[in-house]
């Protein structure tokens, strides 16, 4: 086979209407994962005071945007480090020096990987495979520390109930 015949047996394939349909459906589940991982940031965020929040929350769900997300990774990464550094010396809570950023930084280097075109074929998947590993990895951690700071309003909320029956 020469390359034209190639070329129209690969075009053939791609216009499959089962091929078309599972790539729609890869495309949908992929930006589902992207808005629920925004909305856990979005979350975190909200918990964050207004004057420490260095990124509004809402702006986390340019994650979810594909090809803009390349870049936008890294600034969510660095905002979201600033403003849990704030909200945490403000409440006086020991963390990190840089809470979740390692991982947010990792995960927007190892997704800027998986988006260069042309990478040989086992490169390409060891980079979609670490990618989604760093995703979960990152989720989880911004996750805990969402958790902290639940339970610090919490134990907060008791405490000024505690107060207000003393008084």
């Amino acid at each position: 086979m020469d390359q034209t015949e190639l070329q129209e047996q690969l075009l053939k394939e791609i216009s499959k209407p089962e091929f078309i349909y599972t790539a729609i459906a890869v495309f949908t589940i992929r930006i589902l994962i992207w808005l629920l991982f925004a909305n856990t940031m979005r979350k975190t965020l909200k918990l964050v005071a207004p004057e420490n929040q260095c990124i509004k929350p809402n702006q986390v769900f340019g994650v979810a945007i594909p090809l803009f997300n390349i870049y936008w990774n890294f600034e969510v990464a660095k905002h979201l480090r600033d403003s849990l550094i704030n909200e945490f010396f403000d409440r006086k809570i020991a963390i990190d020096e840089a809470p979740t950023y390692k991982k947010g930084s990792l995960y927007g280097w190892v997704y800027l990987v998986t988006n260069i075109p042309f990478l040989p074929s086992f490169i390409s998947i060891l980079a979609v495979i670490f990618h989604f590993v760093t995703l979960i990895n990152y989720w989880v951690d911004i996750n805990n520390y969402k958790r902290i700071l639940e339970q610090h309003n919490t134990f907060r909320s008791t405490e000024e109930l505690d107060n207000t029956h003393e008084n």
